[in-house]
């Protein structure tokens, strides 16, 4: 069992979502810098940071509130990347991957909202969930 969020999957790909996402936005036109870029950046970054806001928190039930904030972001990202597609401001192909690895971390999200409601009245300390395809 880990000592820490980064030793979760769900965040480490979380990281990596994010990583793409700002490397996608900065091919997007200078128009959209205040836009569409900075609201697919702050969605991208808040994923990872609800992921490790909430296993930082003091009981399970904020732990799984935060990874409910984490999967909304999540959702929200997917929302922006049908938008970007839709502009034409990015093309299917180039989006493709962004868009495989943010339902990646979707699915971990869920995956870990399910380990955490199975767990909430077991432990009041937010560790690592036992749930091994999230470790």
């Amino acid at each position: 069992m880990g000592q820490s969020f980064k030793d979760l999957v769900v965040w480490q790909k979380a990281i990596q979502l994010t990583v793409e996402v700002y490397k996608l936005t900065a091919k997007f036109p200078e128009a959209e810098k205040f836009g569409l870029t900075a609201q697919m950046r702050r969605a991208a970054v808040s994923v990872a940071s609800n992921i490790s806001e909430g296993y930082g928190r003091a009981t399970m039930g904020e732990y799984l509130q935060f990874v409910g904030h984490a999967r909304g972001s999540c959702s929200e990202l997917e929302t922006q990347m049908v938008i970007a597609k839709a502009l034409g401001i990015v093309n299917s192909a180039t989006l493709e991957s962004s868009e495989n690895l943010c339902s990646d971390v979707g699915r971990l999200l869920g995956a870990l909202m399910k380990s955490l409601r199975a767990r909430k009245g077991k432990s009041l300390s937010p560790s690592v969930p036992q749930s091994p395809e999230l470790l």
